[in-house]
């Protein structure tokens, strides 16, 4: 791995998380894509344009998807995959519950990714085959053994009002057999916890590449196990997710299977 990939993403995350806790609180300038539940910010684009400009700045000729403005380039090995502001509805309401995300992937598998929460001044960085960090320090998911014992995680997709499968009956089904479920509103934060220990699983049903691509390599270089919620590999062009400390993973795809097959 080339340093200045990481020095370019950790300089760039920080910067756009300092932007954004600045202006945490104050009057928001808030536009709706699609619905009422999926909303954006000033400040995500404010804060994506900066990582944008630093990454084509430091490479005019990879490839970058945004998740504001898409796509801003195509057609090099080399892809930068990059929420601005994850956890958009809690920032909104001046909730401090919210992340930077910044993810390189290279031919098709995803090398490089930090996560940077500006409020805990918490950088989690994972380099493919070279561990995952937390301020410097090494990573590890913790090692509860049953899901009974554990504290698990799940989100609620944009479309949680339409009579599709919108994660409540997962949800019931998994809080009954688990310690507790947290849901935070950042996909991206609960990963990380994943990889950090403070969380035993993480589980959503859909998702865009911005919301897994960092924080699953973080899980994976932490000694976790991460898959699609169905047990297959993680897609980012469609991903649905099941990150976990490993040793409670079957037991959650087991559960999701057999509310999917009701």
């Amino acid at each position: 791995m080339t340093r200045s990939f990481r020095e370019v993403a950790v300089d760039a995350a920080t910067r756009a998380g300092a932007l954004l806790r600045a202006h945490l609180g104050g009057h928001r300038d808030i536009a709706y894509k699609g619905s009422p539940t999926n909303l954006v910010t000033e400040m995500d684009r404010r804060a994506e344009a900066l990582i944008v400009d630093a990454i084509r700045a430091g490479f005019p000729d990879h490839s970058l998807l945004a998740e504001e403005r898409g796509t801003v380039a195509a057609g090099s090995s080399h892809r930068w995959i990059v929420d601005p502001l994850d956890g958009t509805t809690n920032y909104a309401h001046g909730f401090p519950v919210f992340c930077v995300s910044i993810a390189l992937e290279i031919e098709g598998a995803v090398m490089l990714g930090v996560v940077y929460d500006p409020n805990r001044e918490e950088c989690f960085v994972a380099e493919r085959g070279a561990g995952a960090f937390l301020n410097g320090h090494r990573l590890r998911v913790s090692t509860t053994p049953r899901l009974c014992e554990s504290l698990v995680s799940t989100g609620y997709q944009y479309d949680i009002r339409e009579p599709t499968r919108n994660n409540l009956a997962e949800h019931a089904a998994l809080l009954h057999r688990s310690q507790s479920v947290r849901e935070i509103g950042s996909a991206v934060l609960n990963q990380a916890s994943v990889a950090a220990g403070r969380l035993d699983a993480f589980w959503e049903l859909s998702l865009g590449a911005w919301d897994v691509a960092a924080g699953a390599l973080l899980v994976e270089e932490a000694g976790g196990r991460v898959t699609s919620a169905n047990g297959g590999a993680l897609d980012l062009a469609a991903p649905s997710i099941v990150a976990s400390n490993g040793a409670i993973h079957d037991e959650i795809l087991k559960i999701l299977e057999e509310v999917r097959t009701r």
